[in-house]
C-alpha cells in the first residue's frame, strides 16, 4: 500500500530530517521535554528492596517498549533516602546506559513508576505528543546512540538526550501519525508473529520427523519388538541394540597442556570451541588458531571427516554436529567430544539419532557437575543405541535429508517474510515521523 506525500517540502536543516512538509520545522529535545534522571536506593540495606510498594524500573525494562509492570518495588523508606523520582503514567524512559544494545532504547509508561539512575524520565510538554516522541526516538535508535560513541560502553546523559533533534509538528498532526503507527505497525507485528509461529511450528514437525525415522524406521508395517532400552521403546524386528562405547570411539580433550589465550596465532591449525557448533553447521570462520605443535600434543582427537561432534560442558550441553568437511586441519577444546563411528554405524544416522527428542531427553537426565552442567565420557560410552541394518540407516539418511531440506526451504521463506516485514515497519516509521508520507487523510482509530 503507497501513501501520499504532502504538497510542498523544504529542507529542514537537520541531518536526521532532511527535507520535512513546509509547514514543519524543527527544534530540539530539551525545549519540548522535561528530562530527569531517577536514583537507585543503597542495595545493602536490604530493607529497602522488602514488601516495596513504591514501583521502581531498572534500564532492562526498556526492551518491552511499553511498560506495564515494574522491574520490583521500594519501600518508601527507600524513595524517601534516594534520589528517586516519580515519573507519570504516559511518559517515556529512556535507557542511559546498559548492557548489549539497551543504551539508547526508549519505552513508554503505562503506570506511573520510579526508575534508576540510568535512565532518563522525558516529560512531554502539552503541545508534544508522547507516543509521537516515542516512534520519534524509536526510529533513531541507533543516531541517539550515536551520540555517546555508538555501540561503545559511552553513555548517554542528560544533555545529550536533550540535544537529540524533534521535528515540530502541529499537535494534530503529530497524534495523527501516532495513531496511525500503532495502527500499521500492529498489523506488521501481527503479520510477523504469524511467521514466527510458523516457524515453531515446522521446527517441531522437523524434530517429530527425525526422531521417528531414527527410532521406529520408514515402514510403518514393519513387526515390531521392546527394544529394551527405556527412552526408545518398540523398535523394528530387524533392529539390534548396542553401547555407543562398543559401536563407536568416544574420546575428548584431556585438557591443554598449559596452552594459554595468548598462544593463539594468526593462521595456523583450527581449534574449534563450544560457540562453533552452530545449530545445523559448523563454524570454520569466527575460529581461534595453534600452532602444529600444538595441534600434535593430542593426536586422537584430530578431527576427520565423518566425525559426530557434541557438546558435553556447558549451557549448550547436548549439542551436535557432523564434520562434513574440513577446510584446515582442526581439533577442539577441552568441552566437545569426538565420536568416530565404527563399522556398524554411519555417521549421519548417528548425528540423526543424537538430535532426536528421545535422546536429547536422556543426556539431559544423566547430565551432573557441581554448578556446570557436564556429560562424562563414561556415560557416553554406556549410552544405548538401536542399530538398525546398515541399508537401512542409510534409506533413513536418504530419507531424512531429502525431508528436513523441506523444512529448512520453508523455514527460510518464512524467515525472508519476517525480514521484509520488518524492513516495512522500520522505513514506514521512518517516513511518517519525517513527513515523508502524509497520514492525515488515513482512518483514524
Amino acid at each position: 500500500m503507497s501513501f501520499p506525500r504532502y504538497p510542498k517540502y523544504k529542507p529542514s536543516g537537520v541531518e536526521w530530517l532532511g527535507e520535512v512538509p513546509e509547514h514543519w520545522s524543527a527544534g530540539r529535545l530539551r525545549h519540548f521535554a522535561r528530562r530527569y534522571s531517577g536514583g537507585t536506593p543503597d542495595k545493602t540495606n536490604l530493607g529497602y528492596w522488602q514488601d516495596g510498594v513504591i514501583p521502581w524500573l531498572n534500564s532492562g525494562a526498556v526492551n518491552d517498549r511499553l511498560i506495564s509492570e515494574p522491574s520490583t518495588f521500594i519501600t518508601a523508606e527507600a524513595f524517601a533516602n534516594s534520589s528517586a523520582k516519580w515519573v507519570p503514567t504516559g511518559a517515556l524512559v529512556m535507557a542511559l546506559a546498559g548492557q548489549g544494545k539497551t543504551k539508547g532504547m526508549v519505552a513508554q509508561l503505562g503506570i506511573p513508576s520510579t526508575c534508576n539512575q540510568s535512565m532518563a524520565a522525558i516529560v512531554p510538554n502539552p503541545n508534544l505528543d508522547a507516543r509521537f516522541l516515542f516512534w520519534w526516538l524509536d526510529s533513531n535508535y541507533q543516531s541517539i546512540r550515536n551520540l555517546a560513541g555508538g555501540d561503545l560502553r559511552d553513555g548517554l546523559n542528560l544533555e545529550l538526550v536533550g540535544d537529540i533533534p524533534l521535528p515540530v509538528v502541529p499537535l494534530p498532526e503529530q497524534t495523527a501519525i501516532a495513531e496511525f503507527l500503532d495502527r500499521e505497525t500492529g498489523k506488521i507485528d501481527g503479520l510477523v508473529a504469524e511467521q514466527r509461529r510458523l516457524m515453531e511450528l515446522l521446527k517441531e514437525k522437523r524434530q517429530a520427523v527425525i526422531s521417528h525415522a531414527v527410532t521406529k524406521g520408514l515402514n510403518p508395517h514393519a513387526p515390531m519388538k521392546p527394544s529394551g532400552i527405556e527412552w526408545l521403546g518398540d523398535v523394528p524386528q530387524a533392529w539390534g541394540r548396542s553401547r555407543l562405547g562398543f559401536e563407536s570411539w568416544v574420546r575428548a580433550r584431556l585438557g591443554w597442556k598449559g596452552l594459554k589465550a595468548e598462544e593463539y596465532v594468526k593462521d595456523g591449525f583450527a581449534f574449534l570451541a563450544t560457540p562453533n557448533l552452530k545449530a545445523t553447521a559448523i563454524d570454520f570462520v569466527d575460529v581461534n588458531y595453534i600452532t602444529q605443535e600444538r595441534y600434535e600434543e593430542s593426536p586422537e582427537i584430530k578431527l576427520a571427516v565423518g566425525d559426530v561432534l557434541l557438546v558435553k560442558d556447558g549451557a549448550t550441553l547436548g549439542i551436535v554436529n557432523l564434520v562434513r568437511h574440513l577446510p584446515r586441519p582442526t581439533t577442539v577444546n577441552g568441552s566437545i567430544a569426538v565420536i568416530t563411528p565404527g563399522k556398524q554405524l554411519r555417521s549421519l544416522f548417528l548425528y540423526f539419532l543424537f538430535t532426536s527428542s528421545g535422546f536429547q531427553q536422556l543426556i539431559q537426565r544423566v547430565k551432573g557437575g557441581m554448578g556446570v552442567p557436564h556429560l562424562f565420557q563414561s556415560d557416553l560410552n554406556k549410552f544405548y543405541l538401536p542399530i538398525p541394518p546398515l541399508t537401512e540407516q542409510d534409506a533413513i539418511v536418504e530419507f531424512l535429508e531429502a525431508e528436513l531440506l523441506k523444512f529448512d526451504t520453508l523455514t527460510a521463506e518464512a524467515q525472508r517474510a519476517i525480514d521484509l516485514l520488518q524492513e516495512r515497519r522500520t522505513a514506514l516509521i521512518s517516513a511518517a515521523v519525517t513527513g515523508q508520507i502524509d497520514v492525515r487523510q488515513q482512518p483514524r482509530n
